[in-house]
């Protein structure tokens, strides 16, 4: 695989000239509704290709979504990896239009939609990469859930309370229902911080990079039915101990258990999967 991605580090400086000049005939307006935070800081860039080719390389992968590619920082990169097929999907119009006369590569390339509406834009395995917008940005790795079987591979930016909210382990309290719900099915990886001043605007808290990996292997629960209404019930009250939190869910001889004693919080990801066999219905 030696020689799949274009010399990225030889072009960041031309391309910035370009994307200068071009700022000057035609710009764009930044939508706080839209959660739009845009990376301006080249090497950030830099750092988050390198870690997308190495996943693509390791994944063997020939397909690549970016969501909310915004004005493009990330995207005119993405644009010059060789062998891929690239589409990006972004809903605000005003960026299509930028990011189709900035960069005419991306023509016939962009998904002009929401993302959590769409089908997967591709029937083979495929990567899914960007500078996520932070107001959907849970929304959009519960999106990425219902395509696991297509996403083996995940490189995402987004808010550091999520980023480490997504990467909790138990007995901390960042741990909780996007954290299992997550690493039922993927390893999670926290890559880097980004500091606000690489964006414009910047965010009032810091960023951080994530990487998802599909579990080579997968827990075994009663049902993801049973399984999700467990982690829930559990953690809508996790101050309380388990056996008041979901009483709701086991019969009064199952809640006399030992680990009905611990809070949710407590719990590995293991725990919650055993758990749901002992379950009432479901």
């Amino acid at each position: 695989m030696q020689g799949f991605f274009v010399s990225i580090h030889q072009d960041s400086n031309s391309l910035r000239s370009n994307i200068n000049h071009t700022f000057v005939v035609m710009q764009y307006t930044l939508k706080k509704s839209l959660g739009q935070h845009f990376l301006k800081d080249e090497s950030i860039c830099i750092k988050i290709i390198d870690a997308v080719n190495e996943s693509l390389i390791n994944h063997n992968l020939n397909n690549l979504v970016e969501v909310g590619p915004g004005g493009g920082a990330i995207t005119k990169y993405l644009l010059q990896i060789e062998n891929i097929d690239f589409i990006a999907v972004e809903l605000d119009e005003e960026k299509v239009v930028f990011l189709e006369a900035t960069y005419p590569k991306i023509k016939e390339k962009i998904i002009h939609e929401n993302f959590l509406e769409i089908a997967p834009p591709f029937q083979e395995k495929f990567m899914v990469a960007g500078n996520f917008p932070y107001n959907i940005s849970s929304q959009i790795l519960f999106k990425i859930l219902d395509w696991k079987e297509q996403v083996p591979v995940v490189i995402g930016m987004f808010q550091k309370e999520v980023a480490q909210r997504v990467a909790a382990k138990p007995n901390s309290k960042a741990y909780g229902i996007i954290s299992i719900l997550i690493q039922t099915f993927y390893d999670v990886e926290y890559l880097f911080d980004v500091p606000p001043e690489s964006f414009t605007p910047p965010p009032k808290v810091m960023s951080g990079v994530i990487r998802l990996q599909l579990r080579n292997t997968t827990y075994q629960v009663k049902s993801d039915k049973a399984f999700i209404q467990l982690v829930k019930t559990a953690f809508n009250q996790r101050r309380k101990m388990l056996r008041n939190a979901v009483k709701s869910l086991f019969d009064p001889i199952v809640l006399q258990d030992e680990i009905f004693n611990k809070r949710a919080e407590q719990l590995s990801i293991e725990d919650f999967a055993a758990l749901t066999f002992r379950m009432q219905g479901n």
